[in-house]
């Protein structure tokens, strides 16, 4: 924080009046929108000078060429501030609910060819983060993840060799063509900010040289947007249209070409939503499982690649008929226990539970569904008014102590419990899968995140369910 905050003085001449958090990606790197004087800029805490570096350099590349990109305006070690887009994302305005924004989906496929192939035009491909280009690796690292991170966590029974063989030929397959174009990597409407009606891409430092079907089937086929097959068909036809003034194709063939992308683009996400849902026990991504299996589900079959062809059909079949447990979850109790199973609409309920600063806003409900409860502790006895607690949290000893022996926010919480039980218990024999409670005080660092702990405990151990806990202000996130 103080490294960006130095950057933005020197920039603008002047240090900023605000920082704000800002809601992060699946990555660690770290946002915030800091601001003064009419002036805003996001910053951004990077994790890896590579990943950065890689960043700034596409990112003043696809500039000069007058693309949709924002531009680095400052960077210093893994520290570096972007220009401001604004907060309006793709996703929240155009796609969900399944509320389609027809005409801002067109622009968004229709200008992804101008950053493939103008993009491509002379960029320093030794500048791609962590490979410069589409290969033969990157294939067998996606396929594998699919392989390892999913089938093997749900436990399918199937022959590896059988498998391999269908790999080592839709690897083959993948690399039949070789383009000199920008592959995105991870193109999809949580990466395109919307500013003055227009789509601008964001979050492409993972690109690099590669094919342009592996764009187009990440956007159209991304699982949890949900696209019907007519609408996914029209998308289809106008990236074709705007690709086709850059370079002439077969439409067939295209078409042929794309569809083996799509297979491959969702393995690798059912790879991804394995790890993150099955194995670390997010219930976002595991609830996402289903969807990539219905997007699978509509191409096959693959007459080429029989044995994986079989093994889609029979890890589906086996997923609807059991409960699978996450990895980390007490008394076997995973967000796909307790009589549900993963292509159900009611697995297990999941609380979160958020601490913040009322200063710094209300935590948004990610699920999509809303409702819930945001209770103001700043009515009790704060310890941040002590200079011996200043430095600490609510989680620890000496304010848990202070806490407990003035018990104003005990008394407190005996009213929370009794809201909140009822919620649950209701929500459980509902079968509904999400409930939010969100604890605010003045600093989010000591009120709020006491009780956001004591109730995290209390659901776990009272029912069992699968418990979020998120302390914002705090960046500490973890699952009980």
């Amino acid at each position: 924080m103080k490294g960006l905050r130095q950057l933005f003085e020197r920039h603008f001449g002047f240090p900023a009046a605000s920082v704000e958090p800002l809601t992060g990606s699946a990555s660690h790197r770290r946002y915030y929108r800091l601001s003064g004087s009419g002036v805003s800029v996001i910053g951004v805490e990077g994790t890896d000078e590579r990943e950065n570096r890689a960043f700034i350099a596409l990112s003043a590349h696809f500039a000069s060429k007058g693309l949709p990109v924002p531009r680095v305006l400052e960077s210093e070690g893994l520290d570096y501030l972007q220009e401001d887009l604004g907060g309006t994302i793709l996703y929240d305005v155009a796609v969900s609910g399944g509320n389609f924004d027809l005409e801002l989906l067109h622009k968004t496929v229709a200008a992804l060819p101008r950053l493939q192939f103008e993009g491509a035009e002379g960029l320093p491909w030794e500048v791609c983060y962590p490979q410069e280009e589409f290969d033969a690796r990157m294939i067998d690292f996606d396929l594998n993840y699919f392989k390892y991170d999913f089938l093997k966590l749900t436990g399918a029974e199937f022959d590896e060799t059988l498998l391999q063989d269908d790999f080592d030929r839709l690897r083959e397959d993948l690399l039949t063509e070789k383009w000199d174009t920008f592959l995105y990597r991870d193109f999809n409407s949580r990466n395109v900010m919307v500013r003055d009606g227009e789509p601008w891409f964001i979050d492409f430092q993972g690109g690099r040289r590669g094919p342009i079907y592996y764009d187009l089937a990440s956007f159209v086929w991304q699982a949890r947007a949900k696209f019907p097959p007519e609408l996914r068909k029209a998308l289809v036809d106008t990236y074709f249209q705007a690709a086709s003034r850059y370079r002439k194709m077969d439409r067939g063939e295209f078409d042929r070409r794309l569809r083996l992308f799509v297979l491959f683009r969702q393995l690798q996400v059912l790879g991804c939503y394995g790890f993150r849902g099955l194995w670390e026990g997010k219930e976002a991504f595991a609830s996402s499982i289903p969807l990539a299996l219905a997007n699978i589900r509509e191409l096959l079959p693959f007459n080429e690649y029989p044995y994986l062809t079989k093994v889609l059909g029979d890890v589906e079949s086996a997923l609807s008929s059991k409960p699978v447990a996450a990895r980390g979850s007490m008394n076997g109790r995973g967000p796909f226990m307790g009589g549900t199973n993963m292509l159900s609409a009611s697995a297990s309920l999941t609380v979160t539970v958020y601490s913040f600063s009322f200063k710094k806003g209300i935590p948004e409900d990610e699920s999509g569904n809303g409702g819930g409860y945001v209770f103001d502790c700043r009515c009790t006895h704060n310890p941040g008014k002590y200079e011996q607690f200043k430095q600490m949290t609510g989680m620890d000893a000496p304010v848990i102590e202070f806490l407990e022996k003035d018990g104003e926010i005990l008394s407190f919480l005996q009213s929370v419990y009794a809201l909140v039980d009822h919620h649950v218990e209701r929500f459980l024999e509902r079968g509904f899968t999400h409930l939010q409670v969100s604890f605010g005080c003045t600093g989010g660092q000591h009120r709020s995140v006491f009780c956001a702990e004591r109730l995290a405990s209390r659901l776990k151990e009272k029912y069992g369910v699968w418990v979020h806990l998120v302390h914002r202000e705090r960046q500490i996130e973890k699952y009980l």
